[in-house]
């Protein structure tokens, strides 16, 4: 449909976009047939993007639900804004930013490899830069078809009682990087189905955009800062595939007179090629700083084997590991394999596993 973003229909099954783009400028009205899909990655251009099914299904009426805005080259977004993940499609709203230090080994600049350590597995020093994440509400009509994330993307927590491993989530938490925005504006007043959505803002017709943080989400911003809090990013390319990884501390708990620290990694998967390709083993190494190193092998990832082509290049994931010490490094590799049974290994970025200095105990449910 032309001038329109057409979205995923409730169907089962894959579903393909064909994307063409001309020169015509000005508002681009945002369509939905009722639930969130591959949404193809869109310039940062006033052009209007045409987005066809080339099969949807026969019954199934496009409804607009907002407009297109330019996407800030500079700048960030404010609290309230609503958008569009440009991966992973699904429709969402800005709670606040994140200033992170995104570590990118493929803009490092050339330097001998240093012999392999626990730190660094004979890589080159890499440089941070400053990198803004947005804290963001997933709407929960988009959750059950967003088909390339293992799960319903949240936010776990230690909960706060004697079981040491018992974890609780709050779905449909996310973070997003900057360039994944895809803003637009909506006239609904509740344009985002979400449990925290009212909760957390307020409308407001006359600010731009028309949603404000109520007190209730800075009180939960400031009590739950430790827990949610996105410092470092990590990125890696091997042969056109990349690796992002995103390391959480969670907290620490005490277990058969030993103290357990608790971290947890989010890893997206991208394929930057047209060639199709499939994750077929894990292969990871642990140090901790009490001296051990652990090598884990197995097959997959989070139980699933998933398959980066061009129409779903990306796959994201969440895991946990837990160490006898207050930090720690990980790294490690995928191996892929390419549709003439060939295999490659794709390394997976070193980071470090570091805990809170001021130790505060983490949350046991929605902080108010």
């Amino acid at each position: 449909m032309a001038g329109c973003v057409a979205r995923r229909a409730l169907t089962v099954g894959s579903r393909w976009w064909s994307r063409s783009l001309t020169g015509t400028r000005g508002p681009r009205p945002l369509c939905a047939a009722g639930g969130a899909g591959t949404f193809p990655p869109v310039a940062a251009t006033t052009t209007r993007r045409h987005l066809s099914s080339r099969n949807r299904p026969e019954g199934k009426v496009l409804e607009t639900v907002g407009v297109f805005e330019v996407p800030k080259q500079n700048g960030k977004y404010e609290t309230g804004q609503l958008f569009l993940h440009s991966v992973f499609g699904y429709r969402g709203v800005i709670l606040f930013p994140w200033q992170a230090r995104l570590y990118d080994r493929d803009v490092a600049s050339a330097a001998p490899e240093k012999a392999e350590n626990p730190a660094g597995h004979g890589s080159k020093e890499v440089k941070g830069k400053t990198h803004t994440y947005y804290q963001v509400l997933i709407d929960a009509r988009d959750c059950p078809h967003i088909s390339q994330r293992s799960q319903t993307e949240a936010v776990t927590f230690l909960a706060n009682h004697d079981d040491s491993r018992a974890l609780y989530a709050i779905p449909g938490l996310d973070y997003v990087s900057h360039e994944d925005i895809l803003p637009y504006t909506s006239t609904d007043q509740v344009p985002i189905q979400h449990e925290l959505f009212e909760r957390f803002l307020l409308y407001d017709q006359t600010k731009a955009p028309p949603f404000v943080a109520r007190e209730t989400l800075r009180a939960w911003q400031e009590k739950n800062h430790p827990w949610l809090e996105l410092s470092d990013v990590h990125r890696e390319t091997t042969e056109n595939i990349r690796v992002t990884v995103i390391p959480f501390y969670m907290g620490m708990r005490e277990a058969q007179n030993s103290h357990v620290y608790w971290w947890r990694y989010c890893i997206r998967l991208e394929n930057l090629d047209s060639d199709v390709v499939q994750l077929r083993e894990r292969h990871w190494r642990i140090f901790s700083l009490s001296g051990t190193l652990e090598t884990v092998r197995g097959r997959g990832v989070v139980g699933r084997e998933p398959v980066l082509s061009k129409e779903q290049p990306a796959f994201q994931y969440s895991s946990h590991v837990s160490l006898q010490a207050s930090s720690g490094h990980m790294w490690g590799t995928f191996r892929f394999e390419r549709p003439d049974g060939s295999h490659f290994d794709v390394r997976i970025p070193p980071f470090s596993l570091e805990s809170n200095k001021d130790e505060k105990t983490p949350p046991s449910g929605l902080h108010w």
